[in-house]
């Protein structure tokens, strides 16, 4: 009987492991990798004037598409509201989320997905109208704060309220957008979520310099793109692209330079990231260029922060402990070996 029930369970998983497998040969079936996507965040995530998606986030999916598809243009992008995000993922509505989703034990462990690299390392915080007077979270007692549901702000925020003593009133909204209009229009006295996307958001404003962003920080935001649970190879592939376009920007890897650095570089651990030497691209399933065609299509880590929260961007975001580990931050690349 225990042998017999054994076996059933090991049925079992392997039934379910062939259920959720097989992410890679699907998009290379259907020819484009469908992710998800922001409602729109400048920076992360938000279309151009020609309809065409721009920013960090998007940059991290087109990486992907580059190394399986060997087309950074082959992805449909899928709007996602935050409380949409873990969802889509887990139910096979799109393939890979790619926008500004925090990396918890609940969502990893419970709700069917598996979060991959952190890619941004953020914080919540607060924004609140110059003409308040306020200098400091802590005194926002009495305040109502604009947030948006289906986000880990929700919980930080009444986590801030019930440390610090203060009586705050939520007012909770579908989309980010809503909440940030609801802000804007006066509905509430502060609106909150990761500092980085206060920073986007402000932007947007009628009058970005009537409003300040507090400077506290309360809590921890690793930032992670998501894959359904159960397909090891393709949270592998996601992972390891990522990665690579860390150690690209560790090791001085470029797009303009990549081709030639695979081709003239003696230094074995660039050979071995761009398939000169080595076997790594069928550890994923991928052939020998897979992070080449990604480093070409996007460039390395640094250059797509650059790009779009560089010191010549209307964000101008510090990359503060989003710098690599040997410049102080906390970027770090696995080795590709």
């Amino acid at each position: 009987m225990k042998k017999l029930m054994v076996i059933t369970a090991l049925s079992f998983i392997m039934m379910v492991s062939t259920v959720w497998s097989g992410t890679l040969e699907d998009i290379q079936k259907k020819g484009f990798l469908t992710c998800g996507i922001s409602e729109g965040v400048p920076g992360f995530s938000i279309p151009d004037s020609t309809g065409q998606w721009k920013g960090f986030d998007v940059d991290m999916a087109r990486a992907v598409a580059a190394a399986v598809l060997s087309d950074p243009q082959k992805i449909k992008f899928v709007s996602l509201a935050s409380k949409q995000k873990i969802i889509a993922v887990s139910s096979g509505q799109v393939d890979l989320t790619s926008r500004t989703t925090t990396w918890t034990l609940k969502r990893d462990a419970k709700q069917g997905v598996d979060f991959t690299k952190i890619v941004f390392y953020d914080g919540q915080g607060f924004m609140i109208s110059k003409s308040l007077g306020v200098d400091s979270a802590t005194k926002i007692d009495g305040a109502t704060v604009c947030v948006t549901a289906g986000t880990t702000s929700e919980l930080n925020l009444a986590d801030f309220a019930r440390a610090n003593g203060l009586k705050i009133e939520a007012l909770v909204f579908d989309g980010k957008k809503e909440a940030l209009n609801a802000y804007a229009t006066g509905r509430c006295d502060c609106f909150t979520t990761d500092v980085s996307q206060l920073a986007s958001l402000r932007t947007t404003l009628a009058k970005p310099e009537d409003h300040q962003i507090m400077p506290e920080v309360i809590s921890k935001e690793p930032l992670a793109p998501l894959v359904r649970h159960g397909d090891n190879q393709w949270k592998d592939i996601v992972t390891w692209v990522i990665n690579g376009l860390i150690a690209a920007e560790e090791n001085g890897i470029t797009a303009a330079n990549v081709l030639e650095k695979k081709e003239t570089s003696n230094n074995p651990v660039v050979q071995r990231m761009l398939g000169k030497s080595g076997d790594t691209g069928s550890y994923l399933g991928l052939d020998a260029d897979w992070l080449v065609r990604a480093i070409q299509a996007v460039g390395n880590y640094g250059e797509i922060y650059d790009r779009h929260f560089g010191p010549s961007t209307k964000l101008n975001i510090p990359r503060g402990v989003n710098k690599l580990w040997t410049q102080g931050g906390l970027q770090y690349a696995l080795p590709i070996r």
